[in-house]
């Protein structure tokens, strides 16, 4: 089996799969909150951001090595302006998930053959690559044979408040249609604005990855927001296949 099929392995067949955002956490008590979301979500979101391709200065591969020894299997979003000098720290931390923006740095291509390439030498992971709600969604296709998971954001990044963009569904199955159309389905995930109120509506636009923080971690019940959200998710695809039946992981790519 190829790196991408080992690291696709870890997706399931059916059925929404969700990332927490850590960092809407108590990181003061970082093992805590993570114990309260252990082996129930499928992955921790962790947003590392520069203060440049977004405002907020946030978190890097220590913080992502952090939460890896926990147990909970991370999903690191890169919302850097240059990913490549980061990428094989971000993959030696432990990431299972590594998502790098369309728009960031002016060769997404390279940074994507590099997290192949480390992919293959250290670790299998999934690879990610994001669009912001600006950016026309065919500029997935040029990259498809590098990447496993395309992340839609719904809002822009780094700005807190937003509700999702009314075009998301349908950049959603924009994005799924073009990848099976060049032969290379992918995953579809959705990123910002997700909520207990709009969970089970975004996930009927058939996203394979659901991404939710403040949601989950509202300081007040974070056991009873998990649920409700894993609720929500479930009862929205509980019986939608995904892409992943659609790909073929012991191929040569």
């Amino acid at each position: 089996m190829t790196s991408r099929g080992m690291a696709l392995a870890t997706m399931p067949e059916t059925g929404t799969q969700l990332s927490v955002g850590v960092l809407t956490a108590d990181l003061t008590r970082l093992g805590a909150e993570m114990e309260v979301i252990r082996g129930r979500p499928h992955w921790a979101h962790v947003d590392v951001m520069d203060g440049s391709f977004c405002p907020q200065l946030t978190v890097g591969p220590l913080f992502i090595k952090a939460v890896a020894s926990t147990g909970v299997p991370v999903d690191a979003h890169l919302m850097i302006e240059d990913p490549l000098g980061i990428l094989p720290d971000v993959v030696h931390a432990g990431a299972g998930i590594v998502t790098v923006h369309a728009e960031s740095g002016r060769h997404p291509h390279r940074a994507l053959q590099e997290l192949t390439q480390l992919s293959a030498e250290i670790r299998p992971v999934i690879r990610g690559y994001a669009i912001n709600p600006g950016t026309p969604v065919q500029v997935i296709e040029p990259v498809l044979d590098l990447i496993d998971l395309v992340l839609v954001l719904a809002v822009n990044p780094g700005w807190s408040g937003q509700a999702p963009a009314a075009n998301t569904a349908r950049r959603i199955a924009a994005a799924r249609e073009i990848s099976r159309t060049a032969g290379h389905p992918v995953l579809v995930g959705v990123d910002g604005g997700v909520t207990l109120a709009n969970a089970a509506e975004v996930a009927s636009w058939g996203a394979d990855l659901v991404v939710s923080g403040s949601a989950i971690f509202d300081g007040k019940n974070t056991p009873g927001n998990l649920s409700a959200m894993l609720a929500a998710l479930g009862a929205s695809r509980a019986t939608q296949t995904t892409a992943i039946t659609a790909r073929t992981p012991g191929g040569s790519e």
